[in-house]
């Protein structure tokens, strides 16, 4: 399973790519709004600190058109690029064309099992389904990402789930249990998954029986 980070904060990517743990960044308008400046700079130094790794960088524009010629744009920005677009029926053509242009598309805002057929037979790279937004509405998030799962191995589709809008280490349990290919989180629920309070309270221990030698240097 790949782990990416959802978020556009440097330094925040830079300190968990120092882990070995990041295969990616997922980012959107919102957080390019938080981080100010010069988006399109920001973009091209996420993209130059992951290396080979994908950044999920989403479309702004609305009208079919406009949402095309920006996302050859925003691909051209660096080839580890994935154009972020939602699963909304006016862009279907252009995702399309898109796909046949080579270029890596990540359709956010999936919600349903027809939705995610539809993207795979449109042949994207990754679909994203909002476990925590269906939540909200009283939907079981998790298993929609079952569905979505058992649909892309039952018809040998290549698009890949990229489980999204997970709220805790709950969701985060449940999206690997699922079988998604790739997980993004951000970093305080990265945070929490990386530590667990018996490992830190069993390293006090072995530290403290080890200190009862009196042994100064070993080996």
């Amino acid at each position: 399973m790949k782990i990416f980070l959802d978020t556009a904060h440097l330094p925040t990517i830079t300190q968990w790519l120092a882990t070995g743990l990041i295969d990616g960044v997922t980012t959107n308008p919102t957080h390019l709004s938080k981080e100010g400046g010069d988006s399109t700079q920001l973009v091209k130094a996420l993209c130059a600190q992951l290396g080979t790794g994908d950044v999920s960088i989403e479309i702004t524009e609305h009208t079919p058109e406009k949402v095309y010629a920006q996302a050859q744009a925003i691909a051209a920005l660096a080839p580890n690029v994935v154009v972020k677009i939602p699963c909304h029926k006016e862009y279907y053509g252009i995702i399309k064309q898109l796909v046949l242009e080579g270029i890596s598309i990540n359709i956010t805002l999936v919600f349903s099992l027809m939705q995610g057929l539809m993207m795979c037979k449109l042949g994207v790279k990754y679909i994203s389904p909002f476990v925590g937004r269906l939540d909200d509405i009283d939907v079981d998030g998790i298993s929609v990402l079952h569905q979505l799962r058992n649909m892309i191995d039952q018809y040998h589709f290549n698009t890949q789930i990229l489980a999204a809008s997970l709220r805790d280490i709950r969701h985060l349990h449940a999206a690997i249990e699922a079988g998604a290919d790739v997980a993004t989180v951000p970093s305080a629920i990265l945070e929490k998954a990386v530590t667990h309070p018996l490992t830190i309270s069993g390293m006090v221990q072995f530290n403290a029986d080890w200190d009862k030698l009196g042994i100064k240097q070993f080996p």
